[in-house]
Formats: C-alpha cells, sequence, structure tokens
C-alpha cells in the first residue's frame, strides 16, 4: 500500500479505506471533473488523491471498481489546476467499460474505446514528458505498454498526480487502487 498514505485529497470522498490489498474508495454524490464541452456544465467536484511532482515523471496504479451506472470511473490524474487537467482510466458507457480519457485545457475533450483487456485490475499509466502526457494500459496477455493517447497540458515546473474516481450519475461507487506509484519518467521512445 505505499504511497497512499502520502495522498493529499481534493474532494474528499465519502469513504476510504485502507486494506491488505490497497486502497477502497467510495464515492460522494454526483462526482465528476468536466468543463463546458456538449454538457454545458462546469465540475470540479471528483474525488482526487494526489502528491505534487516536480519536473517529468510517470505515475501507475491498477483499478478495479464495481462499474453499475452510466459514466462511473476510475484511474489516474494529473492537474495543474481546474482549468488544464488530464484525467484516465475505466468508464462505464453504453452498457460496457471502456477506456476513457478526457483531456482540459479550458474546455474538457473526451475520447472513449472499448477495453481490449479484462476491466478486472486493470493498470493504468501516465507519463508527462515537458508538455506532453502519454496514456497507457497494460496488456495482460503480452505483458506490452499500450499507448492510447499523447495529449498536451501547458508546460509546469509541478503537476499534482494521483488517484481519481467520479460518480456523476449516482453515489457510492466502489473501486479498489492497488500498487500506486510515481517516479521518473520513462524514455521517451514511442516505438520500439
Amino acid at each position: 500500500m505505499a504511497g497512499f498514505e502520502k495522498l493529499t485529497w481534493l474532494n474528499v470522498p465519502a469513504a476510504i479505506e485502507a486494506r491488505p490489498e490497497g486502497l477502497l474508495v467510495r464515492t460522494g454524490d454526483r462526482t465528476d471533473f468536466w468543463r463546458g464541452t456538449f454538457y454545458d456544465f462546469w465540475r470540479d467536484s471528483g474525488h482526487f488523491g494526489y502528491v505534487t511532482v516536480e519536473g517529468d515523471f510517470s505515475v501507475e496504479v491498477t483499478v478495479d471498481g464495481r462499474y453499475e451506472t452510466l459514466y462511473d470511473q476510475a484511474g489516474l490524474m494529473i492537474r495543474l489546476g481546474e482549468s488544464h487537467w488530464v484525467k484516465a482510466g475505466t468508464e462505464y458507457t453504453d452498457g460496457e467499460i471502456c477506456l476513457s480519457v478526457v483531456v482540459t485545457n479550458d474546455n474538457s475533450d473526451w475520447s472513449v474505446q472499448r477495453l481490449a483487456v479484462p476491466a478486472t485490475g486493470l493498470r493504468l499509466r501516465l507519463t508527462k514528458h515537458r508538455e506532453a502526457v502519454r496514456v497507457q494500459y497494460l496488456r495482460e496477455e503480452d505483458q506490452q505498454w499500450q499507448m492510447i493517447r499523447l495529449a498536451y497540458l501547458p508546460p509546469a515546473s509541478k503537476a499534482d498526480v494521483g488517484l481519481m474516481c467520479c460518480s456523476p450519475e449516482r453515489k457510492g461507487f466502489e473501486v479498489l487502487f492497488r500498487d500506486f506509484k510515481v517516479g521518473p519518467a520513462i524514455d521517451r521512445r514511442l516505438h520500439d
């Protein structure tokens, strides 16, 4: 469970429970991170447990949620402030659990794709290289990291980084976070 005890929370969840296998989090009512695009609302009520990091870095976590309601979501977030952030992870949409990435630079955009791997115990990684954020997940069948997004965030000397979960349509979404770690940025090479 190393690392969880050092988190600071933006919007403390309804419940946080340290367990031998990880950190169990239960969401509050109608929580989300979103800015304007398409839906015309601005929300900054999602749960974000973070540490502040200087320079470039990689962050990883394994997420396993009890997805039941539209937009239940959990994963990782890099945040420079209320109007500049990236959240990436798993999200329940259109009746299935998908990979989801929202990039916000004043306004939010959203990309979503079907999972090519089982949703239980999905390993995620975000890497910040100056102004670029690389979003990846680990394919269990071959233990290879698969890139799903390369996104822009304004250059910054510091960033808040950590766990994110939201439940825009309900309260009580439960997610278990395991093996959270933050360290030096992986190599900039995108292709082997």
